[in-house]
């Protein structure tokens, strides 16, 4: 198996979205980014502690690429939308593509190009693309908020 990190605002619908892909073994939410070590949500809420909420996404790569999860994660999101998706605005929401090794970081490039020059979106694409570091995995009550509360969707694309 292998993990992905993808922050594309609100961490609940990023997660729903990632966990009805084939391939997609498991989505956890939680925090990275940041300098607060062990950060709640209340902490990364006041938008001091430099955290995105996040999605880590464990994979098999034998069934889904990493390109395709890339797919994936520009379809559900406006990423010309600097830290903000729909109604929620804060660093906590931005646009993030976490990348665990080289060839990730590669191929999370070359997608954002690709996506910049195809005329989709009139606006400058403001995902960052950044090494990954500490992830924090949020409170329970945070995973799998969608299928807790019988929502299907909090307004992502």
């Amino acid at each position: 198996m292998e993990k992905a990190m993808f922050g594309a605002g609100c961490f609940w619908g990023v997660e729903a979205a990632f966990r009805k892909v084939k391939g997609v073994v498991s989505a956890a939410v939680g925090y990275m980014g940041g300098t607060l070590e062990n950060p709640t949500y209340k902490d990364v809420c006041t938008d001091k502690t430099g955290h995105a909420e996040v999605v880590q996404v464990e994979f098999d790569p034998k069934v889904i690429s990493y390109e395709e999860l890339l797919k994936v994660f520009w379809d559900i999101h406006d990423p010309t939308q600097l830290n903000r998706q729909g109604p929620d605005f804060g660093t906590q929401y931005r646009s993030v593509i976490f990348y665990h090794n080289e060839e990730q970081n590669k191929l999370a490039i070359a997608s954002k190009e690709q996506l910049q020059q195809s005329g989709k979106y009139e606006g400058e694409i403001v995902t960052e693309i950044t090494p990954a570091t500490v992830f924090y995995r949020a409170e329970e009550y945070h995973q799998r908020y969608h299928e807790k509360h019988g929502i299907d969707s909090c307004g992502i694309r």
